[in-house]
């Protein structure tokens, strides 16, 4: 029986397990990355540890979240990142050089290698075949010390392309399509592999764009072949060397089989609050548009933006718009300049922002009150953008400019005839805002710098066997980690400081949450169908668990909030009976009763303890995990077994 793409890489990175679907596997990582959101508490961890180097063969630090600083803060992670990096042998990225996906895209990806990295779109890198996954800080501190990261071996989609995309039609289009058929949980424990004829169709930035969007899609992954498309790309790097020939193989097993005709598609858009909220642009033809974003990790190359400075050329943007442009990269940026697209963009009256995640972070540039906002990026949860009332659609950048330009929702086919778009054969590479670690003789004496908003990591403590524990929140359905442990500017500079983050914990959906939690010392959450679904973001784990929750009782998880919570020491169970979630309240006290025994067998009891009624919740865990949940978290753990 042939392989997978991603079953051959899988096998050749395999070090505990077996390639069994549903059974756990550990696989050897090559590379990490760390942005500075997370990269804090991922380096506070990785000193935890003890251990002096990393062990990969590439990681890198990015500075392209916190970037706006108001305060000293975030200027005083950025210090402490830059001198963890130096002395432990990390790659540094330094602010203004661009968002760590387009730039490890650009710069470090490798076919064939494994990634994980502290970022929910880290699968991007299966734009050029490799295997890579979004993961909690405390998981690529594991990696980075030379540890194997741990996973549920994947069901294997592919999705069979055929034809060409249209003019206006783009791999924005195809990701939303994708998100229409699948939905936002249509992914869960699945690799998702793009192939078929209309592949050799698609560019790297444009398959990168999907591989990016899949994570939307809650899948464990999301892989294109690598083939002579990934070599010109490579090529017009510099790193022509780096190129694996990579595809399956023809007898290969898929669980699910979706076929896409690029050529049939129209311009989509997926409307307020999230990604698979996906209709015809043309649908909502008319609607008043307020601003217009262009950027982020999905659609910030220089492929998209030469399309949008293009279209921009010679046109203003509608009076009732403003309109932010973020290039992915400093090597984007400058190839805008030289060729004077950027002035192209600039004179339609769009505003240039830096090289970084920006308004899709909640970074500035938020929308007005009530406002509706295009954006070209991956997500629009609620509150997201940094306004709560707004209206955010996900588009490509072509349907971006024709709002723009219009001041409306428009099919972007109605701006005419699509202008070429010649890429250059080469890149401009400057790799001088990336600063190299220093040798091991060096780093001895080297210090690294802490300012007084880094705080520990939050205290753990081993599990018992008995919790006596009340329900201090009860939410519903599709909860993110946006839910969870909002962003924004104001409360990012805060994510290396758990007890005064803590305050902001479900803000969003209840005020009260925090100060509630706190109070109760232990706690439970109780959630709907996907809970945790979006960010990688562990402080949506590590902030619960700050605050006194025990365990987290929810319809089903999402992939990677399910790990976090393991790795901070708390319990993720589901329901056996899907209706006991109707019966258990905000407010009622419970015992978890004899959970050394139901954690091992599965099965772990919650009694009422005003009715002394009793229900089965679920809990699938591993022989690894059960010794991490004891122990009180990954980090115990790993101390323990060092």
């Amino acid at each position: 029986m042939g392989l997978t793409i991603a079953e051959k890489i899988i096998k050749n990175h395999l070090v505990e397990g077996e390639m069994i679907r549903g059974k756990e596997i550990a696989l050897k990582i090559d590379q990490t990355l760390t942005q500075d959101a997370t990269g804090t508490m991922a380096y506070l961890e990785f000193e935890a540890m003890g251990l002096k180097r990393v062990k990969t063969e590439r990681s890198v630090a990015y500075i392209d979240h916190n970037t706006l600083q108001c305060g000293f803060e975030n200027a005083d992670d950025h210090r402490y990142i830059q001198s963890v990096a130096k002395k432990h042998g990390i790659y540094f990225s330094r602010p203004g050089n661009g968002i760590c996906h387009q730039v490890h895209l650009e710069r470090f990806g490798i076919p064939g290698k494994t990634l994980i990295g502290s970022d929910s779109h880290t699968p991007t890198g299966g734009g050029i075949g490799m295997l890579a996954f979004g993961a909690g800080g405390l998981d690529v501190a594991v990696a980075m010390g030379g540890g194997a990261y741990h996973i549920t071996m994947p069901k294997m989609y592919k999705v069979n392309l055929t034809g060409k995309l249209s003019p206006f039609v783009t791999a924005k289009d195809v990701s939303l399509e994708i998100l229409r058929i699948l939905s936002v949980k249509g992914g869960v424990g699945a690799i998702i592999e793009w192939g078929g004829e209309g592949v050799k169709t698609l560019s790297v930035p444009e398959r990168a764009t999907i591989t990016n969007m899949g994570t939307e899609l809650g899948a464990t992954t999301s892989i294109f072949p690598s083939d002579e498309i990934t070599l010109e790309f490579l090529k017009a790097q510099g790193r022509e060397k780096d190129y694996l020939a990579l595809s399956s193989d023809e007898d290969a097993v898929y669980d699910r089989v979706i076929d896409i005709n690029l050529s049939t598609l129209e311009p989509l858009i997926a409307c307020p609050h999230s990604p698979d909220n996906v209709v015809k642009v043309s649908s909502l033809k008319g609607v008043k548009v307020n601003q217009v974003c262009v950027g982020s990790c999905t659609n910030s190359s220089l492929q998209d933006l030469l399309k949008v400075a293009s279209l921009l050329k010679g046109k203003t943007i509608n009076e009732s718009v403003s309109m932010s442009v973020s290039p992915g990269s400093k090597q984007v940026l400058s190839m805008l300049s030289k060729s004077g697209a950027l002035n192209d963009i600039i004179s339609s009256g769009a505003r240039i922002l830096e090289c970084a995640c920006g308004p899709c972070i909640g970074m500035g540039f938020s929308p007005n009150s009530n406002g509706v906002s295009l954006r070209t990026f991956n997500r629009n949860f609620l509150g997201r953008s940094g306004t709560k009332d707004a209206g955010v659609y996900l588009v490509s950048p072509e349907t971006a400019v024709a709002a723009a330009i219009f001041g409306e929702i428009t099919d972007p086919r109605n701006l005419g005839e699509m202008p070429s778009i010649v890429m250059p054969n080469n890149f401009d590479i400057d790799d001088s805002a990336i600063i190299t670690p220093a040798t091991e003789e060096d780093a001895e004496k080297l210090e690294v710098m802490r300012g007084p908003n880094i705080k520990p990591f939050p205290t753990t403590s081993p599990l018992e066997n008995e919790l006596n524990v009340t329900v201090a929140l009860k939410v519903g359905d599709n909860i993110t980690t946006d839910h969870i442990m909002p962003a924004g500017a104001k409360i990012l500079p805060y994510r290396s400081n758990i007890p005064y983050l803590s305050k902001f914990c479900f803000e969003v959906v209840d005020e009260e949450f925090s100060k509630r939690a706190l109070e109760l010392k232990s706690s439970i959450i109780v959630g709907g169908e996907n809970y945790g679904q979006g960010s990688s973001r562990e402080h949506a784990a590590l902030v619960p668990l700050y605050l006194g929750v025990k365990a987290v009782i929810a319809k089903s998880f999402a992939r990677i909030h399910i790990a976090n919570l393991v790795n901070a020491g708390i319990i993720p169970l589901t329901f056996e009976n899907q209706n006991d979630y109707e019966e258990i309240l905000q407010g009622e006290n419970f015992t978890l009763v004899n959970v050394f025994e139901g954690i091992k067998k599965g099965c772990v009891i919650l009694k009422n303890n005003s009715t002394n009624k009793e229900y089965k919740l679920n809990g699938n865990f591993t022989e690894r995990q059960i010794s991490m949940l004891k122990a009180g978290g990954l980090l115990a753990y790993t101390k323990n077994e060092k």
